[in-house]
Order: structure tokens, then C-alpha cells, then sequence
């Protein structure tokens, strides 16, 4: 109850902030259709109403944007930000990396009728010191950006929409330090991913972030074949790429790469690459985030062109990467990565047409809960449900705080098989609120008080701290 009360209070806290209401006369965004040249899905158009109505709201809009890889979600988010600008204001989109950064820089930049900044850690300082400029005095309306965009010297003249793309490669506080930048410390915020964190689902559950779901596959989409394979049976995968590089395709090798064990992880990497290529020749490339900037790009180039047929990579490519001949990925010792994460990677494969295929391997002994994890991938490509089941078995972290996995902190509640417990909570705390705001009028209300004075305090703002 206690819990419940600090979400519906903080809720509550943020929807008494008048926002600013972002409405225009839609010039803008007809011009960006009119250079889309396409029509938008029913499941796009569903999420934009939702999306253009939260911006039309006096509330500050907190929403996450949930579809598939290639469903339009970018799309969504530059008509989003163009209602900013019509409104007379500026947005900005934070993407994870540079690759999928310089992606979207180039879409917005084909699509949208006002200017189009891009800002990374890469850029020369002329070209960094010409975009802080332009969106200090205002002149720069729209940026694209990766964790640049929260550098305290970047400035806004008036920020009012930050959108967060792959916001699971986000932590908490990044997301916030970028809506944090806005004249009230408090943009319109959406996220946008294919598999929501566990802590997404965990807050739309208990009410603290809208959703909106693109439930649409692109086009000519095929499922993507999924299959699970001992490191015992390397031998017959590899016979089974070459076949596939007979018939024209190219194929991805991702390999694990965590902080704690980086020299040892780079170092099987190297190795794998090694590897394939005294069996495959010069066709075989590898990218990692050590290499130089120059030298990942000239070699994601050489494979998005045919000149590299093999590519081996670390998670690096995860995110941006769009090469519509890949048909195949192999991912190694996939038991080390998150449900989320492998889907993210196996959506770099089936971008075109033909059939294509993920192959997961693992390494032995694997536990019997590790292989039926893998196994749910073989069961479904929806990434809505591949988060939920990540959900149940991670957990969804903190509400007030920054953990993004994990179980909440409850003693005797079991999640979610109390779920229905937790909503008559929410229920109670809610009515308490609307008969006591401030917790002081009534009985109950100083004793809830009390009760939270009496709770480990949590890590952001408590509307009741005092």
C-alpha cells in the first residue's frame, strides 16, 4: 500500500504541472508525408492519435512507443517532433549509438522541412560548436544525438519533446537528464523500443506510463526461423553457412561482449574471426567497439555492399544496422544474453526478401531454466511478448529508483502472481489521495504519512518526503 501510495502521489505530483499544450496547423507534418510518400499502417495511425493527444494535453506527455523492428516507430517520433516545432519549440531524439544515430540524421534530414542538427562524440569541434549554437539561440530546431545530447554544456532555447530511441540500452537517468534540459525541467518524454525493459512493463502496468503498440509487421516481412544448437554441433553450422554463402546470402557471427571480462570476450571474438576466416577466406570482417570509428564504418560499408560476406561482430551492430541481403545470423553462447537483447540482434536479419535464420548457441552444461529462455525465442518474434516473459523472469526493478530489473523490494508480495493484490492497493491509495491530498486532514492520512516517513526513502522526488 505504502508503495502504491508514492506512485499515485508522484503520478499525481507530475499531472498538477501545467505543461504546454504542442499543437500546430500541421504544415510541417504534411510536408514530411508528402516526402514519407507513404501511407501510414492502421496500428502507426492508432499510436499517432494516441501520441498527438498526450501533445495537445496540458499534461507533460510520458508514453512508450512499442513496435517490432521496421513496424515505423521513426516515423512516429520526427511527426512528434514536428508538432514541437510547430508549436515553437524544439526536440530532440537520443539514439545509443552512432551507427543508428547517423541513420535517423539521414531520414529526418530526407523527410523533415525545418533544419536537422546531429550531434556525437565524433564530431569535428567546429561542426559541435555550430550545433550547440543553433540550439542555445533556437536557429537549430530539431537534433538527433547519442549520450552527447546530455552533456551539461548542450543547451536548449526551449526543448518541449525528448524522444528516447532503444530506450533498454538507456539507464534511468540518462533518460531523464535528457527531459531534464527543458525551460521546467520537465519535457514531454517518449521512449521507444522493440522489447520494453522489464521496468517499462513494470511502470505501465502500475499506471505510470502510457503505451502505445505498433502491432504491425512491415511489408513483405517474413518470420525470421529460430533454432537452438550445442557448441558440441559448430562442425554442422558451419557446413550449413556455407551453403548459405553458395546461395548468395551474408551472415552475421555475433559474439558476447560484457565490461567485467572484455579483454577475455574481445579475445574469443578475435579468435572466431580467426577461425572462419582460414575457412572462408578474405570475405570474413570483424567490428568491435575498440576498433577506431573509421575502421568500424569502412567495415560495416564493405559487408552492407557484398565485398565482406561474414561479418563477426560484438553487440556493437545490435542497433542501426540494415544490410536487407543478411539472411542469417549466428549468435554465441546466446545463454549470456537477455531475451530483449537477442531479439534486438536477430532483428537484423529478415530485413528482405527470403527466408532467414538465427541460430542460438550455446555453450554446455546449460540448466534446464537457460534452455527453455532460448527455446521462447523458437515460439514467438512479438517483442511485446519476449518482454513480458523477460518481465517474469528478471523482474521489473524499481519504481522510485534506478534498478531496471529486478523484483520489487516486497517482503510477502509475489510478483506478478499478486498482481490483483497490488491493484486493490493502488485503488485504496488512490482514494485516500482524492479525500486527503496532502495527507494531513484526516487519521488515516496522517498515519499514511507516518507510514511512508517510516519506508527506506526513495531514490527521486516524494511529493510526501517533508
Amino acid at each position: 500500500f505504502a508503495h502504491q501510495l508514492r506512485l499515485v502521489a508522484a503520478r499525481r505530483a507530475r499531472g498538477a504541472r501545467t505543461g504546454r499544450r504542442l499543437a500546430g496547423d500541421g504544415e510541417l507534418i504534411r510536408a514530411a508525408f508528402a516526402a514519407f510518400g507513404h501511407e501510414l499502417t492502421p496500428g502507426q495511425k492508432r499510436a499517432w492519435a494516441e501520441i498527438e493527444a498526450d501533445l495537445a494535453a496540458p499534461l507533460p506527455m510520458h508514453r512508450l512507443l512499442q513496435g517490432d523492428v521496421g513496424s515505423g516507430k521513426t516515423i512516429l517520433a520526427l511527426l512528434a517532433m514536428l508538432r514541437a516545432v510547430e508549436a515553437g519549440a524544439q526536440a530532440a531524439l537520443m539514439a545509443p549509438t552512432e551507427i543508428l544515430g547517423r541513420q535517423h540524421f539521414a531520414l529526418f534530414s530526407r523527410l523533415s522541412p525545418v533544419p536537422v542538427g546531429l550531434l556525437t562524440g565524433t564530431l569535428r569541434e567546429g561542426e559541435r560548436r555550430a550545433v550547440l549554437a543553433g540550439l542555445a539561440q533556437g536557429t537549430l530546431p530539431l537534433v538527433i544525438g547519442t549520450h552527447a545530447l546530455i552533456e551539461e554544456e548542450v543547451r536548449f532555447h526551449d526543448l518541449a519533446l525528448a524522444v528516447i530511441d532503444e530506450q533498454h540500452r538507456f539507464g534511468v537517468a540518462q533518460r531523464q537528464a535528457l527531459a531534464a534540459k527543458a525551460r521546467d525541467g520537465m519535457a514531454n518524454l517518449l521512449v521507444m523500443s522493440a522489447t520494453p525493459i522489464p521496468r517499462s512493463l513494470l511502470l505501465t502496468r502500475l499506471g505510470a506510463l502510457d503505451v502505445s503498440r505498433i502491432p504491425d509487421k512491415p511489408p513483405g516481412r517474413e518470420r525470421v526461423r529460430t533454432t537452438v544448437h550445442a557448441m558440441s554441433q559448430l562442425p554442422q553450422v558451419i557446413e550449413a553457412l556455407d551453403r548459405r554463402l553458395a546461395r548468395g546470402d551474408r551472415i552475421y557471427w555475433i559474439c558476447p561482449l560484457v565490461a567485467e571480462q572484455e579483454s577475455r570476450d574481445l579475445a574469443a571474438a578475435e579468435a572466431r574471426f580467426a577461425a572462419l576466416r582460414a575457412r572462408f577466406g578474405a570475405a570474413v570482417g570483424l567490428v568491435h567497439g575498440r576498433q577506431e570509428a573509421e575502421q568500424r564504418a569502412a567495415t560495416l560499408a564493405a559487408f552492407a555492399a557484398g565485398r565482406l560476406r561474414i561479418l563477426v561482430a560484438t553487440t556493437v551492430i545490435e542497433v542501426g544496422v540494415d544490410v536487407p541481403e543478411a539472411r542469417v545470423i549466428v549468435i554465441e553462447q546466446a545463454e549470456r544474453f537477455g531475451l530483449a537483447q537477442l531479439h534486438q540482434l536477430r532483428g537484423r536479419v529478415g530485413r528482405g526478401r527470403g527466408e532467414s535464420f538465427c541460430l542460438l548457441l550455446y555453450g554446455e552444461p546449460l540448466t534446464e531454466a537457460a534452455l527453455h529462455r532460448l527455446s521462447w525465442l523458437r515460439e514467438t518474434d512479438d517483442g511485446f511478448r519476449i518482454a513480458e516473459a523477460d518481465f517474469r523472469w528478471r523482474g521489473g526493478g524499481e519504481v522510485f529508483g534506478a534498478r531496471q530489473s529486478g523484483l520489487p523490494s516486497y517482503r510477502l508480495v509475489r510478483w506478478p502472481e499478486d498482481e490483483a493484490l497490488l491493484r486493490l492497493a493502488r485503488r485504496d491509495a488512490e482514494a485516500l489521495l482524492a479525500a486527503d491530498p496532502e495527507l494531513a486532514a484526516s487519521p488515516r492520512g496522517r498515519a499514511a504519512r507516518l507510514l511512508l516517513r517510516l519506508l527506506p526513502p526513495p531514490e527521486v522526488e516524494d511529493p510526501y518526503a517533508g
